[in-house]
C-alpha cells in the first residue's frame, strides 16, 4: 500500500546542460508522484481509523447488549425461585390438597384452574429464561466478535503507521535534496499553482457553511502534516473536519468517507463550502471558497493555501454538506 521511495534524486545543476535539466525534471516528477502516494496511504490510514471507531461503537453496543439480555435473565430468575418458594409453603396448594379440602365440584374445578394458571405462569417465565439467556449469549458472542475485528483494524492501522511513518522520512530527505526550481515543480505537479489571496466577502448559502469557509480560511499558513486535524496543522480531510466541525457539522477524517456524505453538486452549481474530491479511489479534499478559489492543505510542501479551482488536476466530484 506505500509508496516504493526508492530513486536517486538528483540535484539540479546548470539549466544550459539539457541532459541534466531532463534528469532534474524527471527526479522531480518522481518526488512529486511519490508525494501523491503518500497523501492516498495517508487517507487510507484516516480511513482505517474511521472504521475502527465503528468497531468500537459495535463493541460498545454489544457489550450493553450483552448486560441487557443478563439481567433480564437475573430478574426472570428471581421470579420462578419466588414462584417456587410460594408453591411450596402453607400457603400454596398441591393437586391433593385440592381434591381433600374442596367443599363441591365446582370449588375443585376452580381450583385446579388456579393450579394450572399457575403452572402456566411458571411455564412462561421459564421460556423467557431461556430466550434471554440465548440473547446474552448470542450478543456477548457478538461482542466478542466485534471486538476481535477492532484489534485486527488497530494491528493493521499500527503496521500501516510505521511502514508511513518511514516513507516520509525518506520522501522528506530527497525532496530536501532537490533544487529550488525542482521543488517548485513537485509543488506545481500536486497542489495547485501559486498560493492566492484569501479571498474577503466570501457568502456562504448558509450558516453552517459560512462558519466552515470561515474557519477553513482563517487555517491558511498553518503546516500540512500528515494525519494532522488541527488546530494548528492539519492534512487535507483534517481541514475540512477541523472547519465543519467549528459549524457544528460531524465529518470523518477521511477524504474517502466524506466523498459520500451530503449531496452531490455540479461543478456548474458550486457555492462557497462544498467539497471537491480528487483521485479515483478519493485521496484528496479540498473547499470550495467562491470566485472558481479553493482553499485545501495541499502537500507537505506547503502550508494551507487558497488556489485557483482549476489548477489542481484529477477533480473527480463535489459534494455539498450543508447550505
Amino acid at each position: 500500500m506505500t509508496a516504493a521511495l526508492t530513486f536517486t534524486v538528483l540535484p539540479g545543476t546548470a539549466a544550459a546542460d539539457p541532459a541534466t535539466v531532463t534528469d532534474a525534471a524527471q527526479a522531480a516528477q518522481k518526488v512529486a508522484e511519490a508525494q501523491h502516494e503518500l497523501e492516498v496511504v495517508t487517507e487510507q490510514l484516516n480511513e482505517a481509523k474511521v472504521q475502527l471507531d465503528a468497531q468500537q461503537v459495535a463493541v460498545a453496543d454489544a457489550e450493553a447488549a450483552a448486560a441487557a439480555a443478563q439481567a433480564q435473565l437475573d430478574s426472570l430468575d428471581g421470579q420462578v425461585r419466588q414462584l417456587a418458594r410460594s408453591a411450596y409453603t402453607s400457603e400454596g396448594f398441591s393437586r391433593l390438597d385440592v381434591l381433600l379440602t374442596s367443599d363441591s365440584a365446582d370449588d375443585l374445578v376452580h381450583q385446579l384452574g388456579t393450579l394450572d394458571a399457575i403452572a402456566g405462569h411458571t411455564n412462561q417465565q421459564l421460556a423467557e429464561i431461556a430466550e434471554a439467556a440465548s440473547a446474552a449469549e448470542r450478543a456477548q458472542a457478538d461482542a466478542a466478535e466485534a471486538r476481535a475485528e477492532a484489534q485486527e483494524a488497530v494491528d493493521d492501522i499500527a503496521a500501516q503507521q510505521e511502514e508511513l511513518e518511514a516513507d516520509i522520512a525518506d520522501y522528506e530527505r530527497q525532496y530536501a535534496a532537490l533544487s529550488a526550481p525542482q521543488q517548485a515543480e513537485v509543488a506545481r505537479a500536486h497542489g495547485g499553482t501559486e498560493a492566492q489571496a484569501v479571498p474577503s466577502g466570501v457568502v456562504a448559502p448558509s450558516g453552517a457553511a459560512q462558519v466552515a469557509v470561515d474557519t477553513a480560511l482563517a487555517q491558511v499558513g498553518d503546516a500540512y502534516v500528515y494525519g494532522a486535524g488541527g488546530p494548528d496543522s492539519f492534512d487535507c480531510s483534517g481541514l475540512t473536519q477541523y472547519a465543519y466541525s467549528a459549524a457544528g457539522v460531524s465529518l470523518p477524517h477521511s477524504s474517502r468517507s466524506q466523498s459520500t456524505m451530503g449531496t452531490p453538486v455540479s461543478v456548474s452549481e458550486l457555492q462557497p463550502g462544498d467539497l471537491l474530491f480528487y483521485y479515483s479511489p478519493t485521496s484528496h479534499v479540498a473547499m470550495y471558497v467562491g470566485n472558481g478559489k479553493m482553499v485545501h492543505a495541499s502537500t507537505s510542501s506547503k502550508p494551507v493555501m487558497v488556489v485557483d479551482f482549476n489548477s489542481m488536476s484529477g477533480f473527480t466530484h463535489a459534494r455539498r454538506i450543508a447550505g
